[in-house]
């Protein structure tokens, strides 16, 4: 089969003409008398050039430039708390004029999300040298050496506490349907402190605190609660027992009272109660409570002491178990807060 005539530029530019007069393939072959296929062919070359050469810039120019978007990144990884007003009104400075939602949509898109920040105890220049030498020191230690630990903390549980936040799914109407309401009354209804302390082994005796607890107090607890939770746990020779520094865990008669029982105390960081995990167990201690439902604080210091004794010993081993991960937060952190 020979090969067909090639057509002029000048057909090949009347049949793009007609085409964007918004004449269809086969008009326009009847009209200057080319097969229809030749046509198609053209204007597909047609297209393809105009999308490879003339292809406009897909969206809307970028607002702020690259040394703009440079400047916000540095100032927000420096200063976090900085708000998207106060980065606008820098940006204003320096020329760029744009709203507070450019400004979040481009955070946004570099990786950065608004959130709540996380309350943590102020841990001054001694506090965060404590926490490091704690983290160093006891790295390298086996499981072992924690499970002979008795870790002991206290807390107040209020009568309406975890409840007050409690998440329900309901239709568009039915916000105030006493099912899906929670009741409250001022000053969260009531408290209750409690002393309490675990092993890896599982929870030991949680004592009420009546009153404002003084030193006195404090060694009686000991005595009544830490002493029988040791021999409950089976602890044997050579546990340890853990408090932090409050000034009634610190006072000297404290000491000697511990000294005298032949209690060996763990050297604690203040200010630590991520390295704590008891702080766990209170937390698993009130969701517990909460599902429960106390109506008054007899309720809740029966309800608090039976959840607690229902805490299974898998959980707190684990706690126990994983503890050197809390060591090793605290060093890749510098010896600032963790997640625990």
């Amino acid at each position: 089969m020979g090969k067909t005539k090639e057509l002029s530029q000048d057909l090949r530019v009347r049949i793009v003409d007609l085409h964007k007069a918004g004449m269809g393939y086969k008009k326009i072959s009847k009209v200057l008398d080319v097969k229809v296929t030749t046509i198609g062919a053209i204007i597909r070359k047609f297209k393809e050039y105009n999308m490879t050469i003339n292809r406009p810039r897909p969206g809307a120019p970028k607002k702020i430039s690259p040394r703009g978007v440079a400047m916000m990144l540095r100032t927000v990884r420096n200063r976090p708390a900085t708000t998207r007003q106060e980065l606008a009104n820098d940006l204003k400075a320096a020329g760029t004029t744009v709203c507070k939602e450019t400004i979040g949509n481009t955070l946004r898109n570099n990786g950065f999300t608004s959130c709540s920040a996380r309350k943590v105890p102020l841990l001054k220049g001694a506090h965060v040298e404590a926490r490091l030498k704690y983290a160093n020191d006891h790295l390298k230690d086996e499981p072992s050496y924690w499970e002979k630990v008795l870790w002991s903390d206290e807390t107040k549980i209020e009568l309406f506490g975890l409840n007050s936040t409690r998440h329900v799914w309901r239709k568009k109407n039915a916000a105030y349907d006493p099912k899906n309401t929670v009741p409250t009354v001022k000053h969260g209804g009531g408290s209750i402190m409690f002393w309490g302390c675990f092993s890896a082994k599982g929870t030991g005796l949680l004592h009420r605190i009546t009153g404002k607890m003084d030193g006195a107090m404090y060694r009686t607890i000991l005595r009544d609660n830490l002493l029988p939770s040791a021999r409950d746990l089976k602890m044997g020779r050579g546990w340890v027992f853990q408090h932090d520094n409050d000034p009634k865990h610190t006072a000297k008669a404290t000491k000697d009272w511990l000294k005298k029982n032949h209690i060996k105390v763990m050297e604690w960081p203040s200010q630590s109660p991520d390295l704590n995990p008891i702080e766990n167990l209170w937390r698993e201690l009130k969701v517990r409570v909460a599902k429960r439902q106390p109506t008054n604080l007899r309720d809740l210091e029966r309800i608090c002491k039976e959840e607690w004794a229902k805490i299974p010993p898998g959980v707190c081993a684990k706690l126990v178990v994983n503890y050197n991960k809390r060591l090793t937060a605290v060093l890749a952190n510098k010896g600032f807060a963790t997640k625990y």
